[in-house]
């Protein structure tokens, strides 16, 4: 929020889509009812966004039961594939005014071969994985018919951090002097000098493994070779606009659920390690990829995860204008050099509001500095890649080769 703060007056969207394709029709009445009988057992769907005056958390706030409203369900058909894309967009770009209205919303879309459905949320309600939990309640909700709300056997919304408050500011001071002392030279990015940004645009591809006998273990690499792949493409684009060798800069999120669990689907989940690395280093796939292995390990190894995660708890007593002035390197306005994220699996739902989902991908909040998102996910036996982008920052040929280096290095083919 408080990156987003910097472009309040350009239009800039926070959201996130999640898009989910499925092999028939869906009927809008079922979501609209899964989502009512949601909010019999949980609130944070409707909530809104506040903050005491004149100082203060910025937390969410809702009523008791019979004040709340479902957030909004709309339905719409479109007759081509080329048909869909302008309307993914322009959800996407719609932003959410979380003190007004509710922090989530859903369109239903019909198309020639099934339906559609976009769930849209201002990022900072929950990430990515949380959306996918939300999903699935609603899917059980609906599996339920129209019977009594099942108990919330469900967590929410994550647990407090019981450890005293001396303890938790200790760990948030370091986690300070570490960012403070993290970047010596400002990175660069594709939306330097970007002085009116556009909206944001967004390409995506499925692919499957080329050669599928010695594909497995690629396929289950992990968010440090995929990076070092994306960075072999930045690296490339950096030379076509003669940017300097200035080291990356890039924040990779960390899941703070329990391995194996779904864990709660509100609030903030995520931790985050800040990788670097030079463009010039990228020509070496699998060495950079042990380089930003190694720059994980030693993260966690000195526990600056677990400070960056109590740093950020305390992040919302500051104003949004205050949050990033600690930050010496941010004062040109740079913040990061492109954003990467695998959102790993999407989960198995035998059936959505009676239909099979055949595929689905996020489209994660990209800002106009840096202007650049590259994110990874997996559904149905599909690779997912998307790059999403501001227009202005980078044009929609730069787009598609990055997806190009893509699918060539992780050796992929494009999916039928």
């Amino acid at each position: 929020m408080g990156m987003h703060w910097r472009w309040k007056h350009t239009g800039a969207s926070n959201n996130t889509l999640l898009v989910v394709e499925c092999d028939g029709r869906l009927d809008p009445e079922r979501l609209r009812s899964a989502l009512q009988r949601f909010l019999d057992v949980c609130p944070w769907p409707a909530s809104r966004l506040r903050r005491p005056f004149p100082w203060g958390a910025l937390h969410w706030a809702a009523g008791g039961r019979a004040g709340l409203h479902g957030p909004l369900v709309r339905h719409r058909a479109v007759t081509t594939a080329s048909d869909l894309w302008p309307l993914l967009e322009d959800e996407l770009n719609a932003g959410i005014d979380p003190g007004r209205e509710p922090p989530v919303r859903f369109v239903v879309v019909d198309t020639t071969a099934g339906s559609v459905l976009v769930m849209t949320w201002f990022h900072p309600l929950m990430d990515p994985r949380g959306g996918q939990n939300m999903l699935t309640y609603l899917a059980r909700l609906d599996a339920r018919g129209a019977g009594p709300s099942p108990p919330p056997s469900t967590v929410f919304v994550p647990a407090s951090d019981r450890r005293p408050l001396r303890e938790r500011g200790r760990l948030a001071r370091r986690s300070l002097q570490y960012m403070q002392t993290l970047v010596p030279v400002a990175p660069v990015s594709p939306g330097a000098g970007l002085d009116s940004p556009g909206p944001v645009r967004f390409l995506q591809q499925s692919f499957v493994e080329r050669n599928p006998s010695v594909g497995a273990a690629r396929a289950n690499r992990e968010i440090a070779w995929r990076l070092a792949v994306v960075g072999k493409a930045m690296a490339e684009l950096w030379s076509t606009r003669g940017l300097p060798d200035v080291p990356f800069v890039l924040p990779i999120s960390v899941d703070l659920r329990a391995k194996g669990e779904a864990g709660p689907m509100f609030g903030n989940l995520l931790a985050f390690h800040f990788a670097r690395f030079a463009p010039s280093e990228t020509a070496d796939v699998p060495e950079l990829a042990r380089t930003l292995r190694r720059q994980m390990a030693d993260a966690l190894r000195d526990g600056q995860i677990e400070a960056n995660a109590v740093a950020m708890e305390f992040l919302k007593y500051r104003p949004l204008g205050a949050m990033l002035r600690a930050l010496p390197w941010t004062s040109g306005g740079e913040t990061f050099s492109f954003y990467c994220a695998d959102i790993v699996e999407f989960p198995r739902l035998e059936a959505f509001l009676g239909r099979r989902v055949v595929n689905a991908y996020h489209v994660p909040c990209v800002l106009p500095r840096p202007g650049l998102g590259v994110f990874f996910n997996r559904c149905a036996g599909r690779n997912n890649v998307v790059v999403a982008w501001v227009d202005g920052a980078v044009k929609t040929e730069e787009a598609a080769r990055i997806l190009d280096v893509v699918r060539d290095e992780m050796g992929w083919q494009t999916s039928a």
